[in-house]
């Protein structure tokens, strides 16, 4: 940890729809919201600059790194609302023509870009007539990315990446897992908080799960319940569902109190 001091967190839900501007202005509010909470870091879902029917769409709004108006948002917003600020995900360029990196960028509050972060697991879902393929449009990502924070030590990933706990043990010992999501609502009522309090239990660390979470314009529904979770796997935070924010302080003293009085960390065998 950088500090012994407890450090808010907060976790922005939105429902975001095909019009990137009209979703820069919610984000905008929200994050808004959360500072004015005392926040210091905050997170935003997957997808908060667009989620369309169509899932090309983002192929026609991808950015080049460190160019492009969904870039220059949060760069703004962070320094102008003074938080360190994880910007959940946008499409940026890929190396394959057709298709997008899912990427999540971090800034610090001045605005300075300290991370970022491609989506290394890409869903796939087939119930029914609901089906998902994200490998048709995404280019999965390969690198485990972690950086530090007036929080603490922050391991970064997204959604569909939460189902493979080797990522977060490849992160070492972080203070704090984020997960910006919009899992469906199909696979969200089954397994988002188990899933979501196992990686904090098995990691011994906060995690903040920043989700869609309503009916989007065209009709997809996705799960929501943003999470705050502790050490020891009890929720401290949540919002069901629709546009909100969640906010909780990450403790250092809860930390290092589970990590004291169970060493898991200590006893991993395999890494």
């Amino acid at each position: 940890m950088t500090s012994s001091q407890a450090c808010r967190i907060a976790a922005v839900q939105m429902v975001s729809g095909p019009e990137v501007g009209a979703n820069l202005v919610e984000a905008d509010r929200l994050i808004g919201e959360a500072a004015t909470a005392g926040a210091r870091l905050v997170v935003l879902p997957e997808y908060f600059p667009l989620i369309s029917p169509d899932e090309t769409a983002k192929i026609a709004i991808r950015e080049r790194d460190g160019e492009g108006p969904i870039q220059a948002f949060l760069r703004e917003a962070a320094r102008r609302h003074k938080v360190w600020l994880i910007g959940g995900s946008c499409p940026l360029v890929a190396d394959v023509p057709d298709k997008v990196r899912n990427t999540t960028l971090v800034f610090d509050d001045t605005g300075r870009r300290v991370a970022r972060y491609d989506k290394i697991h890409l869903f796939g879902f087939q119930k029914g007539s609901e089906r998902y393929d994200e490998s048709a449009t995404i280019e999965a990502g390969s690198d485990v990315v972690t950086f530090e924070s007036p929080c603490g030590s922050v391991g970064l990933s997204i959604c569909y990446d939460l189902r493979f706990p080797e990522l977060y043990g490849a992160m070492g010992e972080v203070d704090l897992i984020v997960v910006p999501a919009a899992f469906t609502y199909t696979t969200g009522r089954a397994h988002w908080e188990v899933l979501l309090r196992a990686r904090a239990i098995e990691n011994q660390c906060y995690v903040l799960a920043s989700a869609q979470g309503g009916r989007h314009p065209g009709g997809r529904r996705t799960w929501g319940d943003s999470l705050i979770i502790d050490p020891w796997g009890e929720v401290v935070a949540r919002l069901a569902e629709g546009p909100g924010v969640v906010v909780a302080d990450l403790d250092p003293a809860r930390i290092a109190e589970v990590r004291a009085s169970l060493p898991a960390l200590k006893h991993r065998k395999i890494s």
